[in-house]
């Protein structure tokens, strides 16, 4: 338990952080943040039930599924990130902290990408859709961003359509669209990586590398001013697997050199088939 202790304290924090993003910007002036958390919402105004417990019990078939389709450390975390939140929701009073909604738009927004970017560093989530994205980019090049606009999007239109306020609607796109900056910002940008690993670990590291759902590929090189020979391993993953990659690679091999790079688009099937 102590080697997961740092992993645990940032997925604890960030559900804080998310509760209180929740409760005291976004849910007392009626505004939506984004994924499953927003569905929430939308259900929780117009039912008066639980916000909290409606997140809560719409993340169980996803983190079921997740266990049978992943059961690793990302959904475990996920787990503690959902059952967290949900208990500080219950604690936390709703309480608007401004009375100016623009101002609880900006920032929840802001709270809530801090939040979601702490649990992705820490290599999990704070549960919903991050899960199904994790689950989808492991089984196919999805475009899950579009996926994700599109409900958002829809989620936004029932509010300004139902509640009549498409003011609410257009805060609630404005908290959307910070959060997504603020996730980008800590965690990674693209949904996609290649990183490239210079180790003399090699067999070690590939052994542990090849666990993963990903192909690797070893390519001989080097070293300019040495002139030894080493080893680069190159693998393609996503963003959601990131925080496991390095901490195993570390782990395998503390000395290894890294370069992580953004991906733009990826020919042909990068999964270990």
């Amino acid at each position: 338990m102590r080697r997961y202790a740092g992993e645990i304290f940032y997925i604890l924090l960030g559900a804080g952080i998310l509760a209180a993003s929740f409760n005291l910007l976004l849910i007392p002036h009626q505004l939506l943040s984004g994924g499953l958390s927003g569905v929430a919402m939308l259900i929780g105004y117009f039912t008066d039930w639980n916000i909290g417990l409606i997140y809560f019990i719409g993340n169980l078939p996803l983190i079921i599924w997740g266990l049978i389709t992943i059961g690793r450390r990302f959904i475990l975390l996920s787990v503690i990130s959902v059952i967290a939140t949900t208990w500080l929701m219950q604690i936390i009073p709703v309480m608007a902290v401004t009375s100016e909604p623009i101002l609880g738009a900006v920032f929840g927004g802001v709270l809530f990408g801090i939040a979601t970017g702490l649990s992705l560093r820490a290599g999990g989530s704070t549960g919903g859709f991050d899960i199904i994205g994790s689950i989808v980019t492991r089984k196919r090049d999805f475009p899950l961003g579009t996926f994700l606009f599109t409900v958002n999007g829809l989620v936004i239109l029932a509010l300004g359509y139902f509640k009549n306020n498409w003011d609410l609607a257009l805060y609630s796109m404005l908290s959307i669209y910070l959060t997504s900056k603020l996730i980008d910002t800590i965690h990674i940008r693209h949904v996609k990586v290649t990183v490239f690993i210079i180790t003399r670990n090699e067999q070690s590291l590939i052994d542990e590398l090849v666990k993963l759902p990903r192909g690797v590929t070893v390519i001989r090189t080097e070293g300019a001013f040495t002139q030894t020979s080493q080893t680069m391993l190159m693998t393609v993953t996503t963003r959601y697997e990131l925080a496991e990659l390095k901490k195993i690679i570390f782990q395998t091999d503390p000395k290894a050199w890294v370069n992580i790079v953004e991906t733009t688009g990826i020919w042909g099937d990068f999964r270990r088939l």
